[in-house]
């Protein structure tokens, strides 16, 4: 029965996260866009973004550990509710600058403030979700568990670009579609998730260092790995439209199907060789490199459709490999008692880098547009030389 029950639990979460996935993707084919839509500039478009990951980056350790005390369920609903609120007020914010009621300042301030509302709340999710993950996971499937959470998400960031065709009918018609979309994962897990109650405590959660040796290298990388991911992310929608000459809703659309593809790739490597294979978290991290370089180089070099299509599919499959490795090995490496903790820690990596990523990449990409994704790659090649190095201080997992 507890067997059915975990299998139960683990279906409906993998359900869940493809939502998640759709909801953190949809915004990347439409921002840019919209922003030039507004009159806003390359620096503070992608300053909205890198201001909205630094609140989820400040959040999700916090969330993480609240999860360990108000139980799994209780956060990702938290989260779910609150990306459907952030939402509404994002795209009230952003309706309002598109109807000229909001300009200039003003405007780029209350969209940082909206964003950030939003940023906090759904920051809730992805913690308790992978702390959940990590529940229902003994340590020896522990890496192909996440595997699958990540292939779950992967074909929500499949979805969430797929949903911005409706920039079509508006620009702002894919994030309307998605907040209904959360409201109603939102009642889904409501309903259909069970809790894991054994993990559900009212001690004190345990706090967590970022420098903790038993994380540290896996957060040295995943840092890093995230900040070349964004950059290209938060820049890319301005290199379609700019190169290949494209109105708003062309570049919605055709950026939009490119992601499609790349996190098709990304699925691709964890259904065929994270699932398959079980090689160990830092080897994964270890062979998805050389593909995130050769992915940038492309980026960096070519400017046809072809060319940045297939730069960021080599890129999905890179990204396929090495999410798993980092947040398995991250997992791996402490106690059951701390998993809540460390998926605070490892989650807040991801917009830690999507915070310095579109800073970095907005002012690099006004300068020429070849930059971030030049930066990117050298800082790739520099990880990937050190990655002997890093390797040496990976603990041992913690059974």
């Amino acid at each position: 029965m507890a067997e059915f029950a975990y299998t139960y639990a683990r279906r409906a979460l993998l359900g869940s996260l493809v939502c998640i996935g759709m909801g953190f993707t949809v915004l990347f084919p439409v921002l840019a866009p919209l922003g030039r839509e507004m009159g806003l500039s390359e620096l503070q478009i992608t300053t909205i973004i890198g201001a909205s990951s630094l609140t989820v980056f400040l959040a999700s350790s916090r969330w993480g550990r609240r999860s360990d005390q108000w139980g799994r369920k209780r956060v990702m609903l938290i989260g779910l509710f609150g990306f459907t609120f952030g939402t509404a007020l994002f795209n009230s914010v952003l309706y309002a600058g598109l109807s000229g009621w909001l300009t200039g300042t003003v405007l780029f301030v209350a969209l940082i403030l909206a964003r950030m509302t939003h940023a906090a709340l759904m920051a809730a999710t992805m913690p308790a979700a992978n702390a959940y993950m990590a529940d229902i996971s003994d340590p020896a499937n522990r890496t192909r568990a996440m595997g699958a959470a990540g292939a779950a998400n992967n074909i929500g960031s499949i979805l969430g670009p797929a949903v911005a065709t409706f920039a079509a009918v508006s620009l702002l018609a894919p994030l309307w579609v998605m907040a209904v979309v959360a409201f109603l994962n939102g009642l889904f897990v409501l309903r259909f998730l069970p809790e894991p109650p054994q993990h559900r405590t009212t001690a004190p959660a345990p706090r967590m260092k970022y420098t903790d040796p038993r994380i540290f290298p896996f957060i040295i990388v995943g840092v890093l790995m995230f900040t070349g991911t964004a950059l290209v992310q938060q820049t890319m929608g301005f290199r379609f439209q700019d190169a290949l000459g494209l109105t708003a809703a062309e570049t919605a659309r055709q950026f939009g199907f490119a992601m499609m593809l790349s996190a098709a790739c990304s699925l691709i490597s964890q259904a065929f060789i994270v699932q398959r294979l079980r090689m160990p978290p830092f080897s994964l991290l270890r062979l998805a490199m050389p593909l995130l370089i050769t992915a940038f180089t492309l980026m960096a070099l070519l400017e046809s459709q072809l060319a940045l299509t297939i730069g960021m599919m080599v890129m999905g499959l890179g990204m396929g490999l090495a999410g798993p490795g980092f947040s398995a090995g991250a997992s791996l490496a402490v106690t059951r008692e701390e998993q809540g903790a460390v998926a605070g820690v490892a989650g807040s990596c991801g917009p830690l880098g999507f915070t310095i990523g579109p800073l970095v990449g907005g002012g690099l990409y006004q300068l020429d547009p070849a930059l971030p994704y030049a930066c990117a790659a050298v800082v790739y090649v520099l990880l990937f030389a050190a990655m002997g190095r890093i390797g040496r201080r990976v603990k041992p997992p913690v059974s």
